[in-house]
C-alpha cells in the first residue's frame, strides 16, 4: 500500500526500527504518515510547512517521542491497506490471545457549502474486532520542531496542548486514560479528532462516520473522473492521489515532499527542507496529473505562478515559494531533532532560495501547454494569458546562456547548465507554437 525508499533503507544497518515504509493520508491542507503498526509519526500543523507537532520520524533515539500511538496489548502482528480508490487508511492489529481491533485513519475533504471542506484535522476511530481487547492510546505532541513537549489538560472531554499553534483532542475515550497513557478496554468504537481546528459538535463517532462516508465520496469521484489505462489501473490510482495530497487547496501550489530531512543517502549530511513549492517540480506533478485528464491541478498551478510572479516588478521567479507564494524562511537547524535514524540535521527552510535556476521560466511556460493545445472549452482569454507569459519567455532570452545553480541545485558554485539552457529554449519555442495556434505573429 505504501512506497518504501529502498536504496537508502537497505544502506541503512537494520537494528534501527525507523522505516520509511509509510502510509500518507492528507486533505490539502495538512498532511500525515503513518507507520506499519498504526502510529503517526509525521503531522505539521497548521499547515504542511507548519510545526512538527507529531515528529518521531526524526526523533532519532527518542521514537516513542512526538508520535500517536494506539497499541493492542499483547500484539503480535498487524496489516495495512488503503481503503479502495481513497486517502483513508485501515490498520488491523491481532494478539496472540486472539484479540484484533481495526484503526481507521482519515483527514476530512469534501465539499462543503460550495467550498472544500479540508481542516486541519487528524481523524482516527478504533473498532474491536474480536476478543475483549485492551489497548492504550499515547499521545505526545511536541512545539518549537521537536524542542518542548506539549502539556495536557483535560476538561469536559476535551484534551488541549500547551504551546503555539493551539492544539486539541476530542474523543469519546476516557480522556485521562489518554492522558496518562493507561490501558483500557475496547468494548466499542472510539474516535479521535487531534488538530488545530476547534471542538466538534455533536456526537464524534457519528461525524466520524458522516467524514468518513463524505471523504470517501469525494475521492471515488476524483478518481472516477481520471482517464486511465485498465491494465495499470491500481499502481496509477495509487501515485495519483498520493501526487494529489501534497496540492495545497487554498492556492494550488505543490509541496516537493511532505517531510524535511530525509538524507538523499546515509550519512552525507544532505537533508534538506521540500515542505515548499518548486516550479519546476510542481510542472511535472501537474503535468502527470494532466494526462490523467485533471486540468483544475494545472490552472490552479498556472494562478499560483502568475500570481508570484505579479508580486514582483518584472516578473522574475525565483527557485521555490513557501506555499502561500511567500519567501521561504531562512535555512537552520532544527536542533532538538536527531534525524532519521539519527542522521541529522535536520532542516527548517531551504538556503536555495538564494539561488538562481533559470529553467524555470521553462517550466512556468510549460505549465500553460494543455490550455493551448487541448483548450476543452477552457474560459480563458488565451491572448492576455500569453501576454503574461511573455515576460518569462524574455527573461529566457537574457539568461539561456549564463551561470546558474542548476536543477542540482549546487551551492557555493555557479556554472552554465544544459538542462537550464535547454528549458529557457523550450520558454521560447512554446510561446511560439501558442502565438501561432492564437494566428498571432
Amino acid at each position: 500500500m505504501s512506497r518504501r525508499f529502498p536504496r537508502l533503507a537497505d544502506q541503512i544497518p537494520q537494528e534501527s526500527t525507523a522505516s520509511l515504509d509509510l502510509a500518507l493520508i492528507g486533505n490539502g491542507t495538512v498532511g500525515a504518515l503513518i507507520n506499519a503498526q498504526g502510529g503517526i509519526v509525521w503531522f505539521c500543523l497548521p499547515r504542511f510547512d507548519g510545526d512538527q507537532v507529531l515528529c518521531s520520524l526524526l526523533k532519532g533515539s527518542e521514537r516513542t517521542a512526538g508520535t500517536f500511538a494506539i497499541e493492542l496489548v499483547g500484539q503480535t502482528r498487524t496489516e495495512q491497506e488503503y481503503v479502495q480508490d481513497t486517502a483513508i487508511v485501515r490498520t488491523r492489529i491481532y494478539a496472540a490471545n486472539g484479540d484484533a481491533i481495526q484503526i481507521t485513519d482519515l483527514c476530512p475533504r469534501f465539499e462543503k457549502d460550495g467550498t472544500m471542506f479540508c481542516p486541519p484535522v487528524l481523524a482516527r476511530q478504533i473498532l474491536p474486532l474480536a476478543g475483549s481487547p485492551r489497548i492504550t492510546v499515547s499521545l505526545s505532541p511536541y512545539a518549537d520542531y521537536g524542542c518542548t513537549r506539549r502539556t495536557p489538560s483535560v476538561s469536559n472531554g476535551m484534551i488541549r496542548y500547551a504551546g503555539d499553534p493551539s492544539l486539541s483532542l476530542a474523543t469519546s475515550a476516557s480522556t485521562h486514560a489518554i492522558a496518562e497513557s493507561t490501558p483500557f478496554r475496547l468494548d466499542q468504537g472510539v474516535t479521535l479528532m487531534f488538530g488545530a481546528a476547534e471542538s466538534v459538535d455533536g456526537n464524534l463517532n457519528d461525524t466520524f462516520g458522516q467524514w468518513r462516508e463524505q471523504t470517501k465520496s469525494h475521492w471515488r469521484s476524483w478518481v472516477k473522473s481520471l482517464e486511465i489505462d485498465p491494465r495499470w489501473r491500481e499502481g496509477v490510482v495509487r501515485a495519483a492521489i498520493i501526487l494529489q495530497l501534497n496540492i495545497f487547496e487554498e492556492t494550488g501550489a505543490i509541496i516537493a515532499a511532505m517531510t524535511t530531512s530525509i538524507p538523499e543517502a546515509p550519512d552525507t549530511g544532505r537533508n534538506w527542507d521540500y515542505r515548499y513549492c518548486w516550479p519546476r517540480d510542481a510542472y511535472f506533478v501537474a503535468n502527470s496529473l494532466e494526462r490523467l485528464g485533471d486540468r483544475r491541478t494545472t490552472e490552479r498551478l498556472l494562478d499560483f505562478v502568475l500570481g508570484v510572479a505579479e508580486a514582483t516588478p518584472d516578473s522574475k521567479l525565483g527557485p521555490l515559494f513557501t506555499i502561500d507564494g511567500g519567501t521561504i524562511p531562512d535555512e537552520r537547524v532544527a536542533e532538538c531533532l536527531d534525524g532519521y535514524r539519527e542522521m541529522g540535521p535536520v532542516r527548517v527552510g531551504n538556503k536555495a532560495r538564494e539561488q538562481v535556476q533559470h529553467d524555470v521560466y521553462g517550466e512556468a511556460v510549460l505549465i500553460a501547454e494543455p490550455l493551448y493545445v487541448n483548450p476543452r472549452g477552457d474560459e480563458v482569454d488565451h491572448k492576455a494569458l500569453l501576454a503574461w507569459l511573455e515576460a518569462f519567455g524574455e527573461h529566457a532570452v537574457r539568461l539561456y546562456n549564463q551561470p546558474d545553480a542548476g536543477l542540482w541545485e549546487l551551492r557555493g558554485s555557479a556554472s552554465v547548465h544544459t538542462f537550464s539552457s535547454v528549458m529557457c529554449w523550450a520558454a521560447c519555442d512554446r510561446l511560439s507554437s501558442y502565438a501561432k495556434r492564437l494566428g498571432l505573429e
